[in-house]
């Protein structure tokens, strides 16, 4: 659930290689990044939500206040850089002589070394704690979006700079609608006497229900359109519609009488469609097999 991104920092670029000479500060320590994987619902991306995370997380040591010494005092001058934090190294090449600077490798960059080390965190100057962080989930996410809480990732010892949080949603599969964009889908099944007469029928929705009105002769493929009844888009450029996707059940079993029944109306004009009558269905569903 929780994974760790990495700090930064350390890095001068060309001028640590080529030994431009423009830093001589200390090095600032950097905290770790993290991730973690949120889950939400099709409710949660319609109406946005709270969330609150158990993080566990890399935090400054109370009892040396992260300097990773014993009494949060005891650290004296690093003899090998003075305290600068940073050391030059000149090596011989085949262009001349190249100097180059980088972080001290005694002190790590920070001019301090630790006489004795604290015994909470092993001079580390961090120890793991767990937090409760409560993030909030704006309208109209998607799945694999990452949002960023800034500084709330892994702290860096000595007061460093701390990492950032990154909130990666997880989307839960619906057990009736099926997003598409900012699109929702419902496959309605009907029976064959609603899709001959027509009625009404209930759809479920984001918040609840609708009830829809389906119309005499409705066609397998028939897409109805409930407008404003999708996800809002994360951009705020409006909201999606819910579209559903007209079946029709086709019984697999009948009694002795309902087959009497089906095998009279074979013979009926109405129940066999003209040349015309099936150019006009299929091209309704022509989007069906459409790919552009």
């Amino acid at each position: 659930m929780f994974e760790g991104v990495g700090g930064f920092g350390g890095f001068g670029g060309f001028a640590d290689f080529f030994g431009g000479g423009g830093r001589s500060g200390q090095r600032v320590k950097h905290g770790g990044d993290l991730r973690v994987r949120v889950k939400v619902t099709l409710a949660d991306v319609a109406h946005g939500c709270e969330k609150k995370l158990k993080i566990p997380r890399m935090v400054s040591c109370p009892d040396c206040k992260g300097t990773g010494a014993k009494n949060g005092t005891a650290q004296e001058t690093c003899s090998n850089c003075h305290g600068t934090g940073v050391e030059t190294t000149i090596r011989q090449t085949l262009l001349g002589r190249v100097q180059t600077q980088g972080p001290c490798h005694v002190c790590g960059g920070s001019g301090k070394v630790i006489k004795e080390r604290c015994s909470k965190c092993g001079g580390k100057g961090l120890i793991r704690k767990e937090d409760v962080v409560t993030v909030n989930i704006p309208a109209g996410v998607a799945e694999g979006m990452m949002l960023t809480m800034s500084g709330g990732g892994n702290e860096a010892p000595g007061g460093g700079v701390p990492g950032d949080l990154y909130i990666v949603i997880e989307e839960v599969r619906d057990a009736q609608l099926v997003r598409d964009g900012d699109d929702l889908i419902y496959n309605l099944m009907l029976d064959i006497p609603t899709a001959v007469f027509g009625g009404k029928v209930d759809v479920p929705t984001i918040d609840g229900h609708a009830r829809v009105t389906i119309a005499a002769g409705t066609q397998p493929g028939t897409v109805l359109r409930l407008r404003g009844k999708g996800l809002p888009n994360a951009q705020r450029y409006g909201t999606g519609d819910l579209l559903i996707n007209v079946m029709v059940y086709i019984p697999e079993r009948l009694t002795a009488d309902e087959r009497r029944a089906f095998e009279a109306l074979k013979s009926s004009a109405n129940v066999t469609p003209s040349q015309s009558t099936k150019d006009r269905i299929f091209s309704r569903l022509r989007h069906i097999f459409d790919k552009d």
